[in-house]
């Protein structure tokens, strides 16, 4: 892993903290209300990013194995897999997404430096990508989602190099289609997320268990 992606990297470690700072003070009753994303709870957003974690590694498992392999077996599987995780415990669920992101972290911290330009695929068909877009593609995942949570993150949460960062289509629409959503409605009772403390060590204080 080169610094550029060691960069990245380290970005998606502090998003993912923040991310679960808020995930871990969101109660059941939070947990199944409506989300800004039409049809899906909180729970369902949660889920997704974990999901979406597990198909990333599923992909650079293939990469470091020389198997050629998508995220995801198919859309309808996709689907299936965060209908049924949205229905699980908050405290599983937020479990779930620390050890999804951790696997994923893992993988990527140990793929070789070689493995990042093969071309890879998130569902089949799809269009191909280098595999070092995968942490792009993470990144923007954790910080969209993170707002589609309506727990009291934005975009005006996001920080500098996130905000600024040069994304491709469709990840540039979807970061500025979050800059005209509706205020977030406050948590019952209303909570602040616990504050991502730079200098904190990562990723072994997610959930505070590790």
């Amino acid at each position: 892993m080169d610094a550029a992606l060691r960069e990245l990297s380290d970005q998606i470690d502090q998003a993912t903290q923040r991310l679960l700072d808020t995930a871990r003070i969101i109660t059941e009753p939070d947990l199944r209300a409506p989300s800004p994303l039409p049809g899906w709870t909180r729970a369902h957003v949660l889920a997704h990013v974990a999901r979406n974690a597990d198909a990333m590694r599923n992909i650079l498992v293939g990469v470091r194995t020389g198997q050629d392999r998508p995220g995801y077996t198919s859309a309808g599987s996709r689907e299936a897999g965060i209908e049924q995780d949205a229905g699980r415990p908050a405290r599983e669920l937020t479990a779930d997404l620390a050890d999804s992101a951790m696997a994923l972290r893992t993988v990527a911290r140990q793929l070789p430096g070689e493995g990042w330009q093969v071309p890879v695929l998130m569902l089949d068909p799809g269009p191909r990508f280098p595999a070092a877009e995968l942490l792009t593609r993470r990144l923007v995942e954790v910080e969209l989602h993170h707002c589609d949570l309506g727990a009291g993150y934005g975009p005006a949460d996001w920080p500098a190099a996130f905000a600024a960062m040069e994304l491709g289509e469709p990840m540039r629409t979807w970061r500025q289609d979050r800059l005209g959503q509706p205020a977030a409605a406050e948590l019952t009772p209303p909570r602040a997320p616990a504050p991502w403390r730079p200098g904190r060590p990562l990723p072994g204080s997610w959930l505070g268990t590790r």
